[in-house]
């Protein structure tokens, strides 16, 4: 067993692509594939499903890559201690929701990517109710998680930004001429929201349970982009963050709807396996979150 086909079997279980992974390890796909199958023959078990065009870790897979993060992290470990002055070089995980990874994490990249160039940097857009199991199963470094204040002794988290969620409707809609709305004018209206599982739909059905609003309808989406265009097109009322809808207020495409949605307490929340050992790459990169951040912070404050 070779040290390269370790990081070959972390970077494939990471992207769940032969071809993503043989472009961050700069090898071609069929090395990839190759290490891959001498790995499996060695081990005398298969690694990887093959699902049609999807690639997911068997059970087999899942233990063995828990066992391949300790030993590539005790050699991270034992290399820094050696390189302490020298540039970071190495790999980074990162995982956030689509809505994170848009509209918060483009200016931690740049920052990161200007520093440490050496830095093999892979982002993974994951589901936000999945972002908490892909750092125990080791998976992601450094995941960003948008949900209420995280409580888990597994985990460590720091809450970066409070994010405030609001009801959006194209400029034309009923609701957008009245100055004042209480909750039951909401009654008989289409909603679009994301599907059941994603923790602030959860936050949106409680709102309407708590007021006993049971009348209304709604369309279920994966992707907040999408629930900004169909709310463009005068579909229905959009539940998103304020930061996703900052452009489209700006253009008069759509329009803040006059009710706040109380009781919601929400972060982008940076999180770590609180077991992980934290290579200079991952504190580098944690820093360079913290300090764009404050950065954001200060700006908004102004």
């Amino acid at each position: 067993m070779e040290l390269r086909q370790l990081y070959t079997f972390q970077t494939v279980a990471t992207t769940l692509n032969f071809s993503r992974a043989a472009e961050a390890l700069n090898y071609v796909p069929s090395n990839v594939t190759m290490q891959i199958k001498a790995l499996e023959e060695e081990l005398d078990v298969r690694l990887f499903d093959r699902l049609g065009k999807q690639l997911v870790l068997t059970t087999a897979g899942k233990r063995f890559l828990t066992h391949v993060q300790e030993i590539l992290n005790k050699l991270e470990e034992a290399r820094s201690v050696l390189h302490d002055d020298e540039i970071l070089s190495g790999t980074l995980t990162i995982s956030a929701n689509e809505v994170v990874c848009a509209y918060r994490l483009p200016d931690v990249f740049k920052l990161f990517r200007s520093r440490h160039p050496g830095v093999r940097l892979i982002f993974r857009s994951v589901p936000n109710q999945q972002l908490k199991q892909t750092l125990f199963e080791g998976t992601t470094d450094v995941a960003f998680i948008l949900d209420e204040p995280i409580q888990s002794t597994g985990l460590a988290t720091e809450p970066l930004t409070e994010e405030t969620f609001r009801f959006f409707a194209a400029p034309d809609h009923p609701l957008a001429k009245q100055h004042v709305l209480q909750l039951e004018d909401f009654q008989r209206e289409v909603f679009l929201i994301n599907e059941k599982g994603c923790p602030y739909r959860t936050m949106f059905d409680g709102i309407f349970k708590k007021g006993d609003i049971d009348r209304i309808s709604s369309l279920e989406f994966q992707s907040a982009e999408a629930i900004k265009q169909c709310a463009i097109s005068g579909i229905g009322i959009a539940f998103l963050p304020e930061i996703v809808t900052k452009v489209e207020i700006e253009r008069g495409e759509l329009v803040a709807l006059p009710w706040r949605i109380s009781d919601l307490d929400v972060y982008t929340q940076m999180s770590w396996h609180k077991d992980k050992w934290l290579s200079p790459i991952i504190l580098a990169f944690i820093e360079a979150a913290r300090e764009v951040w404050k950065i954001e912070e200060n700006n908004s404050s102004k």
